[in-house]
């Protein structure tokens, strides 16, 4: 790779960099290439190929998906553009229990972008990328005229394999399943808040963006009948479990004293009148499962960096049908309705 290194001269994107020319190929290569550095994208073809028997491998279903990321700022808090779409379609595989494997990337850019920004982020996108075990295999660059978009946009697909006999859908819910989740919830929408300085909020509260492929294996190997998964990310925790209730015909109940939430991020949402079940999170997930095995698989998230704060939260009941029911600290309880409209702009 070393001879794709340093061919890229200047200090910010031109549209020169995208009309398909030579400063296009010196992006390509300098910059996403040799950073990404494995031989599907080095080939440079306009696709990336690989033998089906070796995908057969992982499993007997293919799962693909994709997402585009036009977070702002670019970076904050414990993560970054790059880190996100990463991350996000990670997870999006991860959520029906498909081990992810390999990722395309799209890249939007804005004229004026400095080069050094592009390469910070595609550093990122490589580190979370290794992290998570897939390999970034082919992408498309595309520049635009200066005010045609915010800096930088990405689009991620990823595909994965589903392992034979893994079945988890929003359609599985059954009386009795055990509601958990993997940790604190929140914490990506008020450090994005923070990190846009728009409101004078003074706390340390980083993203929890970061990919969960590991985790859910781990979950896997303690409960392998999981019924419904999710990533908590616009809509949070809140939309979820009305996405499931809805679609599983049954009634959701959780506890509020159960709800992993900081203190910091409590203390932002009081401030601001907003509610955590609603803010987007980047590294969390929910999961129903058979009450015969909650304990045992939240022992084994609380084993793992990425489920240290897992929590059992609630239950699965007959009625209601497709209503979630909280549980106040006070004793109360209200209806959890799904999201209307948008709580946070660019949050991803």
């Amino acid at each position: 790779m070393n001879d794709r290194i340093n061919k890229l001269r200047d200090v910010t994107i031109n549209l020169g960099h995208g009309g398909g020319g030579r400063a296009m190929r010196d992006l390509i290569e300098d910059v996403f290439v040799a950073t990404f550095d494995n031989p599907a994208l080095a080939a440079l073809e306009d696709q990336a190929v690989f033998p089906l028997a070796e995908l057969a491998r992982h499993g007997d279903r293919l799962a693909f998906t994709t997402d585009s990321y036009v977070v702002d700022p670019l970076f904050f808090p414990g993560g970054d553009i790059g880190a996100l779409a990463v991350s996000g379609t990670v997870n999006d595989l991860a959520m029906s229990g498909a081990k992810p494997l390999f990722l395309s990337c799209g890249m939007v850019i804005e004229e004026g972008l400095a080069v050094d920004t592009l390469r910070r982020v595609a550093a990122s996108m490589q580190r979370v990328a290794i992290e998570a075990g897939v390999s970034i295999v082919t992408g498309d660059t595309k520049v635009v005229e200066r005010g045609s978009a915010d800096k930088l946009f990405i689009n991620t697909a990823g595909i994965g394999i589903v392992p034979a006999g893994v079945n988890i859908s929003a359609r599985r819910a059954q009386v009795g399943d055990a509601v958990i989740v993997n940790g604190f919830l929140g914490d990506h929408g008020v450090a994005i808040l923070i990190a846009r300085q728009q409101l004078a909020l003074q706390a340390d509260v980083a993203s929890d963006c970061g990919p969960l492929g590991s985790l859910v294996a781990t979950m896997l190997g303690a409960c392998d009948d999981i019924h419904c998964m999710r990533d908590a990310t616009r809509g949070g925790m809140a939309t979820v479990l009305n996405e499931f209730a809805i679609s599983s015909d049954v009634a959701i109940h959780i506890q509020e004293t159960a709800i992993p939430v900081r203190e910091e991020v409590r203390g932002a949402c009081e401030l601001l009148g907003l509610d955590p079940l609603y803010l987007a999170n980047e590294g969390k997930l929910i999961a129903l499962v058979p009450a015969r095995c909650a304990q045992r698989l939240l022992a084994a998230m609380r084993r793992h960096p990425a489920g240290t704060h897992a929590a059992i939260i609630g239950e699965v009941v007959a009625q209601p049908a497709g209503i979630v029911i909280l549980q106040t600290e006070f004793g109360g309880q209200r209806i959890v309705d799904m999201l209307v409209g948008e709580q946070l702009p660019r949050i991803c």
